[in-house]
């Protein structure tokens, strides 16, 4: 019997596709609590969607490079504001 991963964007999907890490982090979680599996489960999928948005930024910025829209960039100054705007040196 093959074991199914659920909720996923590929249908389909087994354990059996998974990274061994990621199978031994799922068989740890699913020896705590519900709670705490909730909490994790719902951590997991946050940081998931994370990945996705900024993906789907780098592809946007590429296919925006890709058709000339690029600037030059004055990385001095870039780090000049990235600096004040989160309160670094």
């Amino acid at each position: 019997m093959v074991e199914r991963c659920g909720g996923g964007p590929k249908d389909g999907l087994t354990m059996g596709d998974m990274t061994k890490v990621l199978k031994e982090a799922i068989d740890e979680v699913a020896s705590l609590p519900e709670a705490d599996q909730e909490k994790i489960g719902r951590g997991l999928l946050s940081h998931v969607e994370k990945l996705r948005r900024l993906r789907a930024e780098i592809d946007k910025g590429i296919r925006s490079l890709d058709a000339g829209k690029g600037k030059e960039l004055d990385i001095e100054d870039f780090i000049r504001k990235a600096h004040a705007r989160h309160g670094g040196a």
